[in-house]
């Protein structure tokens, strides 16, 4: 129990470093080249369009009630990590207004060229595309309010890294809300069981071990596939 104990205490004194730059800890990956698909530059973004957009999808079906969830208020910074194609771009955009900000974030350059163009054509003029690493979503201290993490927890191959990272960007009391698959042996697919590392109680035991407290569970009613959570940076 000593080394993870140690662990945790070296992560979050990385977290609270008085630098304006993020110190990364140490950390081995929990699911090596997960993400290498998607920082090729042939990535096909269209075929991802219809796999990420399609009616089929749970996620796309509940958007707007998922972003409803994210309590956002006018004028408020949101970080998409992990935006994708950028599913929740306009409906972030229109809650936090012209006043506030969305930071699009993601690891595939080819996303984030194309959520660009989306951004543009749609006149989302509060939108800021930004590509992050695969230990940090490269956000300055305390400038978000809140952190959008939508099927994307279990596609972060270093975990205490990443959020670390994003708990380093948020403002005091600042939130995240995950929603992934559920992961569940016995019950699950062997495409999530095999795909998807961790499920609800193992990610709720590790945002806690990352400084964030459990604020709510079962944020979006009626989900079947996945399941979403509310936390708060301690």
């Amino acid at each position: 129990m000593l080394r993870p104990l140690l662990l945790s205490l070296a992560f979050l004194a990385a977290c609270e470093s008085p630098a304006d730059t993020y110190e990364i800890p140490a950390e081995e990956s929990v699911h090596p080249g997960i993400n290498a698909p998607f920082q090729s530059p042939d990535l096909d973004v269209e075929a991802f369009v219809e796999r990420f957009e399609g009616e089929s999808r749970e996620v796309y079906q509940a958007r707007e009630q998922i972003v409803s969830a994210l309590d956002l208020e006018p004028g408020q910074v949101v970080a998409d990590v992990g935006a994708g194609t950028g599913l929740f771009l306009a409906a972030l955009s229109r809650a936090v207004g012209p006043e506030g900000k969305v930071y699009a974030i993601d690891i595939a350059p080819r996303f984030v060229e194309y959520m660009a163009q989306r951004a543009e054509q749609e006149g989302l003029t509060n939108v800021e595309t930004r590509i992050c690493s695969e230990r940090s979503v490269e956000l300055p201290r305390e400038s978000i309010d809140v952190a959008l993490i939508c099927d994307v927890y279990h596609h972060f191959e270093f975990p205490h890294s990443s959020m670390g990272s994003i708990r380093f960007a948020l403002r005091p009391g600042g939130e995240v809300v995950i929603v992934d698959f559920k992961r569940v042996p016995g019950e699950s697919s062997e495409w999530i069981l095999n795909h998807v590392r961790a499920g609800e109680e193992q990610v709720i035991s590790e945002m806690e071990s990352f400084g964030f407290d459990l604020v709510e569970r079962d944020l979006v009613p009626g989900l079947k596939e996945t399941w979403a959570a509310r936390f708060r940076k301690r």
